[in-house]
């Protein structure tokens, strides 16, 4: 799955590290799913789509093929 976890960090001014904290997960967490290495489960995904004030198919994309 496709996001744009990072672009909407960055437009924010907030480190890894600070996001990592809003969300109540590990920095690394934040690193692997900016990188698309790791697929949310829904709680979290919900808490993304509330710490940016954006629905989740504004964050998320599923990739086809």
């Amino acid at each position: 799955m496709r996001n744009h976890l990072k672009d909407l960090r960055c437009a924010k001014g907030w480190s890894q590290a600070a996001l990592a904290e809003k969300l109540d997960v590990t920095r690394q967490t934040v690193i692997a799913l900016e990188r698309g290495r790791y697929d949310p489960s829904l709680p979290l995904a919900f808490r993304i789509s509330r710490v940016f004030g954006l629905p989740i198919e504004r964050i998320f994309d599923p990739e086809d093929g």
